[in-house]
């Protein structure tokens, strides 16, 4: 008979659990909680997460299956999904201190693997992708007259595949205003396809000292200045600067 700790037990103590407490603590999340506090609460969507549960109930009826055991999961009592949607929908934003330091030491782990290029800059991926939503369940998701929508614009670092930001939004938000959200990283390498062109936000990358990799619209205005010499057996079709036409985008 194993006597040791369950293996999720053994999962949940890689957590940086005075960091939670404190982030906890900063933003009140305990605060008049009599049950399911902000660990318990964090251990089970953790727990829903790792075994694909897919609902309250769903995570409920998985938990109850073992009552024994839960207390060496971490659980104090059995878990009730009225108790759990509480805490989803009321209780304050207590995991993003605990986020940025599980970001900084998954980053520290992957900083010296290879991406397949000759590069020592940090590269990042940005992309949103639009998660549909009951229009009756979500009003506040707007996104068409007969559908709701979520957007979920990630910032990837391709270095260990880390989702270095992410933003939540309606389905309505244009992609390019994730921009406005970032902090550039001097140095790093931003990739991004055609949505995101905006050339005043893409200035302000470059005045960052940060670079960015993107593809240009169909209806750019712009005429070539200079052409540098390319070698086409690496894949570089044409090496050129270019101008802005439009007077509005020559002055961003």
């Amino acid at each position: 008979m194993n006597t040791g700790k369950t293996l999720f037990a053994q999962l949940m103590d890689f957590l940086p659990w005075s960091t939670f407490m404190r982030t906890v603590a900063r933003y009140g999340g305990d605060r008049a909680v009599r049950t399911l506090s902000c660990a318990e609460q964090f251990r089970v969507m953790a727990f829903a997460q790792l075994t694909y549960r897919q609902s309250l109930r769903d995570i409920e009826a998985c938990l109850s299956a073992q009552p024994a055991k839960l207390y060496h999961m971490g659980f104090r009592e059995p878990v009730r999904r009225s108790t759990l949607a509480d805490a989803n929908e009321a209780r304050a934003p207590a995991y993003a201190g605990v986020a940025h330091r599980l970001i900084a030491q998954a980053r520290r782990l992957y900083a010296g693997e290879s991406l397949g290029v000759d590069l020592t800059n940090t590269v990042y991926a940005l992309d949103s992708t639009t998660i549909d939503l009951c229009l009756s369940m979500f009003p506040w998701a707007h996104f068409r007259s007969t559908k709701a929508a979520v957007k979920l614009h990630t910032l990837l670092d391709l270095r260990g595949n880390i989702a270095s930001f992410i933003h939540v939004s309606d389905g309505k938000l244009h992609d390019v205003h994730a921009l406005d959200m970032l902090l550039p990283e001097p140095g790093a390498i931003y990739v991004m396809d055609r949505g995101y062109v905006d050339f005043a936000r893409l200035h302000v990358l470059h005045q960052a000292g940060a670079f960015f990799v993107t593809r240009a619209k169909s209806n750019l205005d712009a005429h070539r200045i200079y052409s540098a010499p390319t070698d086409r057996t690496m894949g570089v079709i044409c090496d050129q600067t270019i101008a802005q036409d439009g007077y509005l985008t020559a002055r961003a």
